[in-house]
């Protein structure tokens, strides 16, 4: 059965690539992703599927850091004009851009494969040098570029979703392919674990693109990374005119400045690695004016989530003395949230052996884990999955890569558009035999 995966991913090979210089072609950034979503849920109807889309595979209070209702409408003129008519339109915009395909088969267990489907903020080099412009799939969205293979992972889905459909004489049990919204910022996995959809999952696994270690083909898991929460701060005051009467004002500035000198001061923990960034911030409208609003983007992360709890509190409490400290009022909204990623062993230790057995040409390495140094919210699915009594872990698909993810240059050898398929078809096939 392995033989014939590998031949069916061979086979579909060019339409894999296809797919994934259609989804890079038309980038679309966390909760935007409408055209994306369509053209994955109308695919996966076609294979047969049962599609959920949108409010039912997630919860809309749940999600985070979505952008305003201009924004999300003007992309959604923009999908129409690009010729978009899929009926699941309706069913994904207003940042609704969650999919799955669900396939019951019989008695058996259940399997979900997550692939995230978002691009970055980006501006897309334009070089000629740069494989996607030779190839003229680079993004056509300014400001939108795929940068760190989501384009790739959806491609691999889709391929992972026909092969399983073409094999389902040979394996019994539940198959639900999620196709997530809003990987980069952490902000997508949260909506779909708390709308039920993966309560009754047996595993969950998932996979990313990433640099060639050595001559590797994979990893079985993924170990050292950051549990992260991402909060929008915005500290209200009062302005007034800064040499007339400079008594009247509460300087939102202010607030904001001794945030910044204080967040960067917390104490380092003995537990583990931790970090805190102020990303961004924003203020004031003139120089003879007291600053009446001022907006931080911050992180912090943990190489555990309880470090990462750790850095969350001490930051909030923060925060809340600055805004005392200049009698300001603070607000402070969650934009994105991810665990450290905890893989099961005994599931990597029967993958790693289905390799060494029956994918026998990997090359695989003696260890399990390879550390990711970032953060992913699949770990919201993991964690979610395990407290239910499943099992989950997240690969490493490496491969020859140009640039370093989330840079203007990033692009991949397409060669790995054949691999992936066949290792998630053939790790579902194995669970679901």
């Amino acid at each position: 059965m392995y033989d014939k995966i590998r031949e069916l991913a061979q086979t579909y090979h060019q339409e894999t690539i296809d797919y994934r210089r259609i989804i890079h072609r038309y980038a679309e950034t966390g909760w935007l992703e409408m055209k994306t979503a369509c053209l994955v849920a109308d695919r996966l109807e076609q294979l047969g599927y049962d599609v959920l889309a949108g409010e039912e595979i997630m919860n809309k209070d749940d999600r985070m850091g979505v952008p305003s209702a201009d924004i999300l409408n003007l992309n959604y003129r923009r999908v129409q004009q690009e010729g978009v008519n899929s009926p699941y339109l309706e069913k994904v915009k207003d940042g609704m851009t969650a999919v799955a395909g669900i396939l019951k088969n019989g008695t058996g267990p259940t399997v979900a494969i997550r692939f995230d489907i978002d691009a970055l903020g980006l501006v897309e080099d334009k070089s000629y040098d740069h494989f996607p412009v030779q190839e003229n799939f680079d993004s056509c969205h300014v400001g939108m570029m795929h940068a760190c293979g989501h384009d790739g992972h959806t491609a691999i889905g889709l391929t992972t979703a026909r092969i399983m459909m073409e094999l389902k004489e040979q394996w019994h049990g539940t198959l639900k392919l999620i196709f997530q919204p809003a990987e980069e910022g952490v902000r997508g996995a949260k909506s779909i674990c708390t709308s039920g959809f993966l309560d009754d999952v047996d595993y969950i696994f998932a996979a990313h693109i990433l640099p060639r270690d050595g001559d590797y083909d994979l990893y079985f898991g993924m170990d050292e990374s950051f549990a992260t929460t991402k909060l929008d701060v915005t500290y209200h005051g009062v302005s007034t005119h800064a040499a007339e009467s400079p008594q009247f004002g509460k300087n939102a500035l202010l607030s904001a400045a001794n945030c910044i000198i204080n967040l960067h001061s917390i104490p380092r923990h003995a537990d583990g690695q931790t970090r805190v960034n102020v990303g961004t911030i924003r203020a004031g409208t003139g120089r003879n004016v007291v600053p009446e609003t001022a907006k931080l983007e911050i992180e912090v992360r943990g190489v555990t989530s309880e470090l990462n709890r750790y850095m969350e509190l001490y930051a909030r409490d923060i925060i809340q003395g600055c805004a005392l400290m200049h009698d300001t009022v603070v607000e402070i909204k969650e934009m994105g949230k991810a665990y450290a990623l905890e893989c099961d062993e005994d599931l990597m230790q029967e993958i790693r052996q289905l390799c060494l057995d029956s994918l026998s040409d990997l090359k695989v390495p003696e260890k399990l884990l390879s550390p990711l140094g970032g953060s992913d919210d699949f770990s919201y699915m993991m964690t979610y999955v395990q407290a239910h009594g499943g099992k989950a872990t997240y690969l490493k698909l490496l491969t020859e890569i140009k640039a370093s993810p989330h840079n203007s240059l990033f692009d991949f050898d397409e060669e790995v558009l054949n691999k992936g398929p066949r290792i998630m078809a053939s790790i579902a096939w194995y669970l679901l035999q």
